[in-house]
């Protein structure tokens, strides 16, 4: 059975009196049922965050009224706010090198209806996940990055989204450096996953570094990219414990079972306008 339609209000602002009060009150003069609530003060900050979802049906506005009719209320507060409908799926893109567990879960997450958008395209800079692509229906792109080609493949990559209304852009592994043209056009729209041994162990061989030093934890980190690497607002977060009995392949494997986990679970709460940025801070209310 399917839910029936919800909009969700996600506001961010200064903390002051009367704030819930006036959301909740909007959305009770208009005949709205609330279906989710919940909300954070930063009070270092002095920062309040909110998220309202509530039912479509029954209100005396149209979906594309409720914006004019509630701009004065988020103005009178000073909030910065957005409204999202459950009807708008989000078209997604997967950015992938050649590590391809991240890609096969969310394929096959997307496929079961776990992850609610539409897959426009995956794309890569090498041609190995073609047939894994084309298994599961998504359009693929195979444009290979060199020094001399990178800002030619950007630019083709930059048109097949725009040309394809992409609305969010997953790194699933993707192992080229996006440029701050590529990242400004897409803020809080592309999230990352990589493991969370940085800075501490940087390079290409981080599970040797770390098995040679005996670590005892190894984790994952889900963000959102911003023009500083691997330094955005951060979505979701895992660990796993090691110890001495493992060896460099099983930290491999282990960081990978999480980096799959950790990426699904950001872009499902992405998807489900969970995730609240200020700063470089985010709140998530799961």
């Amino acid at each position: 059975m399917s839910r029936p339609p919800t909009a969700t209000l996600l506001l961010v602002g200064p903390d002051r009196k009367g704030l819930v009060a006036g959301v909740s009150g909007f959305l009770f003069r208009h005949h709205a049922n609330i279906v989710h609530a919940d909300q954070h003060a930063d009070h270092q900050e002095r920062v309040f965050l909110q998220r309202v979802e509530f039912e479509l049906a029954g209100m005396d506005l149209a979906p594309a009224e409720i914006p004019k009719a509630f701009a004065p209320v988020a103005e009178g507060f000073g909030m910065q706010w957005v409204l999202r409908l459950s009807s708008d799926r989000r078209r997604a893109a997967i950015l992938v090198s050649r590590q391809a567990h991240c890609l096969i879960d969310l394929l096959a997450r997307w496929k079961m209806g776990e992850l609610e958008m539409d897959l426009a395209l995956v794309a890569s800079n090498h041609p190995d996940h073609a047939d894994a692509a084309g298994y599961f229906g998504v359009p693929f792109h195979h444009w290979p990055v060199t020094p001399e080609t990178r800002a030619q493949q950007e630019r083709r990559l930059r048109a097949e989204l725009a040309e394809q209304d992409a609305d969010l852009v997953i790194l699933a592994r993707y192992m080229q450096v996006l440029s701050p043209a590529m990242v400004q056009a897409y803020p809080q729209q592309i999230i990352n996953i990589h493991h969370s041994f940085l800075p501490a162990f940087a390079g290409a061989r981080p599970y040797h570094q770390a098995h040679e030093r005996g670590v005892k934890v190894i984790g994952a980190t889900a963000h959102y990219v911003t023009r500083d690497l691997d330094a955005g607002p951060i979505i979701e977060q895992g660990v796993v414990r090691v110890s001495h009995r493992d060896t460099v392949e099983d930290m491999i494997r282990k960081g990978r079972d999480l980096e799959k986990t950790i990426l699904a679970r950001a872009v499902r709460l992405h998807l489900e306008n969970r995730v609240l940025v200020y700063g470089n801070k985010t709140v998530v209310f799961d």
